[in-house]
């Protein structure tokens, strides 16, 4: 069903058809009656719930970040089954993002390309949009993650400042966090992946962790671009100021070895590159980080999963967890169920 269903939303703009498809489905979770009937449907029936970092996730599948911005459709991902959703990436000011189009498919490869930009409402907005939720879902065990990412205006040197902003905001709302400093598209962000940038940033959020009445876990999200020297550093850090887990990784600038025609690929121009080519880089990299911190480490696997023996895969690499995005798009909302078959 859901490949027919595909074949006439891919017809479509990819950025137009995710609102549209998101906001049908919320529609939908408003009929009591259809919201049961469709997640007898597509929810897994039978959850192995696991524990990391003192919270409990129903399963070990979650939505990456950039599938709900803004923390919209946290309903309807839970409904898909989700046990876990991370929302953002998070910027204290609400920023339209890159230019349109931003989104793109490529069909042959099974991925896509983004360069959206960290296109959000905003810190303030979306923690009260959170503070709402939980009032309304009080009974509701599902995990929410917070990644914060820092404005585009905003120069490098001050970009402590928004993660502390997002971080405070936040924090009442979310279960976990996660910096975000590998994204692609946004100018010079990468270059806060240096020992120094993320020394800053993670000393002021532990600080203020610190003072919390619950303090909660702060996680980093890496690139899949990075040498296996950066790398190191970065191991190195995750043990001198407490993170508390890796995301292994984030899209990828590489084009190589793609079926898409170069140009076609040329007049998409720049972005993160993310669904099966990215597969093979990111679970190499997991693999790495793994064996380097001797298993001492929470991982969140992501890039390329499509099903439950690539999901397997990541695991067996050193996930504790895994997320996925672009296999969501291409496998439809059943992906979590069958996923979840395979692992248990």
């Amino acid at each position: 069903m859901y490949k027919l269903i595909r074949r006439i939303l891919f017809a479509f703009d990819p950025e137009k058809v995710h609102y549209f498809s998101m906001n049908m489905l919320r529609m939908l979770c408003k009929i009591p009656l259809l919201k049961l009937l469709f997640k007898k449907i597509v929810a897994p029936k039978n959850n192995h719930p696991v524990t990391f970092f003192n919270l409990t996730f129903s399963n070990r599948i979650g939505i990456g970040a950039g599938f709900d911005k803004n923390a919209r459709y946290l309903t309807e991902l839970e409904t898909i089954g989700f046990g876990f959703v991370e929302i953002g990436t998070v910027t204290p000011k609400a920023q339209e993002g890159n230019e349109k189009p931003r989104l793109f498919r490529l069909q042959k490869d099974k991925a896509l390309i983004n360069r959206m930009g960290f296109n959000n409402e905003g810190a303030e907005k979306i923690a009260k949009r959170l503070a709402n939720w939980r009032k309304r879902n009080i009974d509701s065990k599902m995990i929410i993650g917070g990644n914060i990412g820092k404005n585009k205006s905003t120069p490098n040197e001050e970009a402590w400042k928004d993660y502390e902003i997002c971080f405070n905001l936040l924090h009442d709302y979310v279960d976990y966090f996660v910096v975000n400093v590998s994204s692609p598209n946004t100018p010079g962000l990468r270059e806060l992946q240096e020992k120094n940038s993320l020394l800053n940033i993670f000393t002021v959020l532990q600080a203020a962790n610190r003072i919390k009445k619950l303090p909660k876990p702060i996680l980093l999200k890496i690139s899949p671009d990075l040498s296996h020297q950066q790398i190191n550093d970065i191991i190195e850090l995750t043990t001198e100021i407490n993170i508390d887990g890796l995301i292994v990784s984030n899209t990828t600038i590489n084009r190589e070895n793609l079926r898409t025609s170069a140009e076609k690929i040329n007049n998409i121009g720049a972005g993160g590159l993310s669904g099966f080519p990215l597969q093979k880089i990111s679970t190499e990299m997991l693999d790495y980080v793994y064996k380097k911190t001797n298993g001492g480490l929470v991982l969140i696997g992501s890039g390329g999963i499509f099903n439950g023996a690539e999901a397997m895969e990541k695991i067996k690499a050193g996930a504790s967890l895994i997320q996925i995005w672009t296999g969501f798009i291409y496998e439809g909302p059943s992906i979590v169920k069958k996923i979840n078959k395979h692992l248990s």
